[in-house]
């Protein structure tokens, strides 16, 4: 493995434009076209710039390093801030050659003999950029959960975590430190993890500098702002959009046969193009719509029978037109895998390079046993990986994973199918990159993806002076708007948010250090800056309303406001009724085809609300009723009286074309002008049923049958004109038996006598000042939403939830009356890789002491592991007798964190700890091999090795923890439990050390 040559970081590229115009007013340097790149500073309050020392300046002495390729403005511009020891942002798309100002930083640090830290989010990522550095400086380490090579190096390359932790515990290195760079900055925002990068940049020494790497982000000043008064020192940002080979984007409709351009080189969207697309588009068969059900549509992956798939046909085409090598993308690991097996019939390799992958596969190969040589997914890969084919995910075994990115940086492997992971990280370039997919599960639903996640990923195509333009391809099988198109293709990147939250490993750490003070670190957080920036605006807001509102003047308007509120009353109440009446138990038996059934009309304006006491109805008959399928797991233990019902329904509809073939469907009244069409209505669409049933035509797809039946429908309209249509009654016919739905009937009727009475009931116009009011109440609660927004800003944000964790904390026994850090508090102190409170406890109760070692470990599974599977068998009875006892321990810690005002879901909280792989990290931990715990378990492989290595970081932490208070036989245990796990396959060292 050691002789293979690794690719420069950046290819030699020439020819740029003439160096950049200083504005000096501002400065701000805007460079010339098309290398355009805005450099900035932002200085903190008071702060007064030094001016340059003549003696100091750069033409004397020389550069720190030197690169044997013409720099782009944004490198040298950057640069420039580091030779003047100024903290610097950098902000740019992934291709665009950030790590040359990382390779500087580092090699300026070495030079001046002082001390640089690099860190990077994941440990992947990490092990990569350290074979890098150690390649170029040699005087590095590396620390991350996982590993420590040379913690005493001049240069440590670091994941955030581990750097968070070192300034938690006043490591010496800490005070060592001139310059920290922090790699991928943007994961900020991240919604778990985020609130690491916070914590390490407000703790961070004094008198360090900074350089922040970063993806585009729209409001990169707004951090740099932020750095600039949490530190008292100036932060540069060096912004560039500038992509150093442009991107062409192209859409390729499901069925269809070619590509269409949709965004040329130059940024712009074809809207002709994008419409001859979407007409391209073959819909897929019903039995092809496995999409709700929560499957992909195999319409755009199998294609029917004899056909090629369009995956099939895409990659084709890409070797044909040598667009080749390609990433395509896809959202989950089962389907990356599913499309690769797609490829069975392509080989894309000339012999010698067959030869090469093998020679490097089983060379990489060789720390593994004979045994794991064996595992289905190392003997699979090498078929597929020869053929020029690969597979990129999280469920694979690391070592394949990093056998696949060297093969893919080789140029061995033409053709990768990967999850978005892959986007993350290494600069790991193709020509060309296809989305499989538009539409992504996010856990909760399917949404588009963002074009903050588009721009990541797409960032992939095109590899710098080697093509002269990227290629992405989007594969779309449905509708997709022009708008939504738009967003996603030509939208911003996502904005740098903050994603603070407080953790109780968090408080103790901060209260156990000399210097530490929770509120501190909540008042620098960039939250709190954030919150405190949006305050003027804010202000500016509820002035406009609140001159809106005092504009609005209303004749008589104490009784309409007291008419006003009688009729909120009353449609609330109504609502009730209904929600009652119309409940399954009570409506399901009703609902049979043929009934005729009211139902309120599709409003123009879904925002306008009604204001008279009826809304607008219609009626029409009852085809059908059909249970609404959720994505949601636990639907097999619904009720059928929970489910949600929809009704189809044959009524009068107005139907609108709309752009791009998109029909808009409203139902109207019976007498305005439309089409008979049966629509799907929620049960809480329908006003009332008629004791009235029809009988109709089973086929109703010809038109002429359904203009028949609502001929039938306004005859028995007619009919009944005078003394109304006959309605199923409640109580007599549907037997509706509850006190709360006799209670609203009478409180209905004794408001129908009040409007009656009412004296603005006969006013003129009473319709319209209703209206007027209705708007001014609304504008009212916006103001009150917005001066609660600014009450919350302007107290230090979590306040109340930082005294309500610190009560969770007295409770419990972790801190003193004091806030001094007891016994129990020093073990939590140590657990940052699951919930500190749960496993503490469990230490405490006695639990961990009295079960044997594999037991131990086995239990501990359940803080680590987080994918949620499906139909697992349960854990043997000992194992499930220990998980009872956890969740009971977890109940009862999130129960304390109830009563003390802590806003927790108690039940939710328990179902985080999951049992799912008890018996595969019991058998690991007995001994047995891992291609013998493959057959028991249903877990991609990758995933348990990310959960058995999570583990060892936990029983680590738990050493520390029982080290330092003097628990030596608790010690001893978690020791030996390291030695059992620590072993073979799923410790196989990084190919990258």
């Amino acid at each position: 493995m050691g002789s293979m040559k690794r690719k420069s970081i950046e290819d030699p590229y020439e020819g740029f434009s003439p160096p950049p115009k200083q504005q000096r007013e501002t400065g701000m340097v805007i460079m010339d076209e098309p290398v355009a790149c805005v450099h900035d500073v932002s200085y903190p309050e008071g702060y007064v710039p030094r001016p340059p020392n003549p003696s100091s300046t750069q033409e004397d002495s020389k550069p720190a390093k030197e690169f044997p390729f013409t720099l782009d403005p944004f490198q040298s511009e950057a640069i420039k801030c580091l030779d003047s020891g100024e903290s610097v942002m950098v902000s740019a798309h992934t291709s665009a050659g950030k790590t040359v100002v990382a390779l500087y930083a580092i090699a300026m640090s070495l030079q001046n003999k002082q001390r640089v830290i690099y860190t990077s989010p994941i440990k992947a990522l990490s092990n990569q950029k350290y074979r890098e550095f150690k390649e170029e400086f040699s005087d590095v380490g590396l620390m991350t959960g996982d590993v420590t090579i040379e913690p005493n190096a001049s240069c440590l390359v670091m994941t955030t975590e581990i750097w968070r932790s070192m300034q938690y515990k006043g490591s010496e290195v800490v005070r060592e430190v001139a310059w920290v760079i922090f790699d991928e900055v943007h994961y900020m925002r991240d919604r778990e993890r985020g609130v690491v990068w916070e914590e390490s940049i407000v703790m961070a020494p004094k008198n360090c500098r900074f350089v922040f790497l970063s993806a585009t982000v729209p409001n990169a000043k707004e951090f740099a702002d932020w750095v600039g008064k949490v530190h008292q020192q100036p932060c540069h940002i060096v912004y560039t959009d500038y992509r150093p080979t442009p991107l062409q984007h192209y859409i390729f409709p499901s069925g269809g046969n070619g590509l269409y351009l949709v965004v040329d080189e130059k940024g712009k969207f074809r809207e002709e193009s994008f419409q001859k697309a979407l007409n391209a588009l073959v819909p897929a068969s019903e039995g092809d719509k496995k999409r709700e059900s929560g499957k992909w549509q195999k319409g755009l992956i199998l294609g029917r029978a004899g056909e090629e798939s369009d995956i099939f046909k895409m990659v084709k085409m890409i070797i044909q037109r040598q667009y080749d090598p390609v990433i395509l993308f896809s959202f989950s690991k089962r389907e990356c895998e599913f499309l690769a097996m797609q490829m069975a019939k392509m080989d894309l390799n000339e012999d010698d390079e067959k030869v090469n992958i093998e020679t490097i596969f089983w060379s990489a190969m060789d720390m593994l046993s004979d045994d794991d040589k064996k595992l289905p997914q190392v003997s699979n890969m090498l078929p597929l990986l020869k053929r020029g084919i690969g597979v990129h995910h999280s469920g694979l075994l690391p070592i394949l994973k990093e056998v696949i990115e060297i093969l893919f940086q080789e140029g061995l492997i033409k053709c990768l199918f990967a999850t978005e992971t892959f986007s993350i990280g290494l600069n790991m370039p193709a020509k060309t990159v296809v989305f499989s997919n538009v539409r992504k599960f996010d856990g909760d639903k399917f949404r588009w993806i963002s074009s903050g996640e588009y721009i990541q990923m797409s960032g992939r195509a095109g590899r710098r002076g080697i093509d002269e333009r990227g290629i992405c391809i989007l594969m779309v099988d449905e509708k997709l708007e022009p708008s939504t198109a738009k967003t996603m293709l030509k939208g911003s990147a996502d904005c740098l948010n903050s994603a603070f939250h407080l953790s109780y490993n968090m408080l103790l750490n901060q209260m156990r250090c000399e210097d530490g003070d929770p509120e501190n670190l909540l008042r620098n957080s960039f939250y709190q800056f954030q919150a405190d920036r949006a305050i003027p605006d804010l202000e500016k807001q509820a002035k406009d309303l609140e001159e809106e509102r005092d504009s609005i003047v209303i004749e008589e308007e104490d009784s309409l406001e007291n008419y006003y509120s009688l009729l909120q009353q009353y449609k609330s109440l109504k609502k009730d009724v209904r929600d009652i009446m119309f409940s399954p138990r009570y409506c399901l038996p009703f609902l049979q085809p043929g009934r005729l059934v009211c139902i309120q009309c599709t409003r123009s304006d879904e925002n306008s609300p009604s204001l008279s006491i009826e809304d607008q109805v219609t009626w029409g008959v009852i085809i059908n009723f059909e249970r609404v399928k959720d994505l949601s797991e636990d639907v097999a233990s619904r009720k059928p009286e929970d489910a949600n019902y929809t009704v189809d329904v044959l009524t009068r509809c107005a139907v609108r074309k709309g752009e791009v073939a998109k029909k808009t469907i409203k139902i109207v009244p019976l007498k305005e002008p439309g089409e008979p069409i049966v629509v799907s209505v929620p049960i809480s669409q329908i006003n009332s049923l008629s004791s009235v049933r029809l009988v109709i035509s089973k086929d109703l797809l010809p038109l002429e049958a359904r203009e028949n039946t609502m001929k039938k429908v306004l005859e028995v309209l007619s009919r009944f004109a005078k003394e109304g249509m006959p309605l199923l009654d409640p109580e007599e016919d549907m037997k509706v038996q509850s006190s709360s739905y006799r209670k609203a009937v009478r409180r209905i009727e004794a408001l129908e006598n009040l409007f009656e009475k009412h004296e603005v009931a006969k006013s003129p116009l009473i319709e319209q000042k209703l209206k007027v009011l209705h708007m001014k109440k609304e504008i009212i609660a916006k103001i009150k939403s917005i001066k609660r927004t600014m009450r919350s800003s302007t107290a230090l944000a979590f306040k109340d939830e930082l005294k309500a964790r610190k009560r969770v904390l007295r409770r419990l026994g972790y801190v003193t009356t004091d806030d001094v850090v007891e016994l129990k508090g020093k073990v939590a102190c140590e657990i940052s890789s699951a919930d500190e409170l749960t496993l503490t406890e469990l230490m405490f109760n006695g639990v961990l002491k009295d079960i044997k070692v594999e037991e131990m470990v086995s239990l501990l599974s359940c803080f680590v592991w987080q994918e949620k599977l499906q139909d697992v068998q349960k854990p043997r009875d000992e194992l499930e007798l220990l998980f009872a006892q956890l969740q009971d321990t977890a109940r009862r810690v999130a129960k304390v964190q109830l009563e003390c005002k802590v806003q927790i879901d108690v039940e939710n909280f328990v179902s985080t700890f999951r049992p799912d792989i008890m018996e595969a990290v019991y058998a690991w931990a007995k001994g047995s091999k891992f291609y013998e715990i493959m057959e028991i378990t249903q877990v991609f492989e990758g995933s348990l090795i990310r959960a058995i290595r999570r583990l060892e970081e936990v029983l680590q932490q738990l050493i520390q923890a029982a080290k330092s208070i003097g628990e030596t036989e608790l010690e001893a245990k978690f020791e030996d439990a390291v030695s059992k796990i620590k072993r073979d396959i799923v410790f196989a060292a990084s190919l990258y050390l």
